[in-house]
């Protein structure tokens, strides 16, 4: 019975560690909502680029590539949402797992 116990903990332990390494202890990011329209997505992307620099999602950034509005205007939400705290629900969600993927680093 005790060693039961112990085996279902360590399994516990170690799915939990699987589970929690892409996430950062405590960091909020905010994105793209999956079902926020290309056209709503295009217009918060150029208002928030006139608001904070969007260089990393120009060509040559880190963040281009994938080229599509849903990536770049997720990158512009959360350097927003670092910089003034804001995470507007009409066309983002929060996230607790690390968006960054490849060369692309989030704020």
């Amino acid at each position: 019975m005790a060693r039961l116990t112990f085996s279902l903990c360590f399994i516990g332990f170690f799915l939990c560690l699987i589970m929690c390494t892409n996430s950062v202890q405590g960091k909020t990011w905010c994105v793209a909502q999956s079902q926020a329209t290309e056209p709503k997505l295009q217009q918060v992307l150029d208002y928030l680029c006139g608001q904070v620099d969007c260089k990393e999602i120009q060509p040559g950034g880190s963040c281009f590539n994938p080229n599509t509005v849903r990536n770049h205007a997720s990158y512009a939400i959360d350097l927003n949402f670092q910089i003034n705290g804001v995470c507007d629900i009409s066309y983002a969600t929060p996230a607790v797992t690390d968006p960054s993927f490849g060369t692309c680093v989030y704020p």
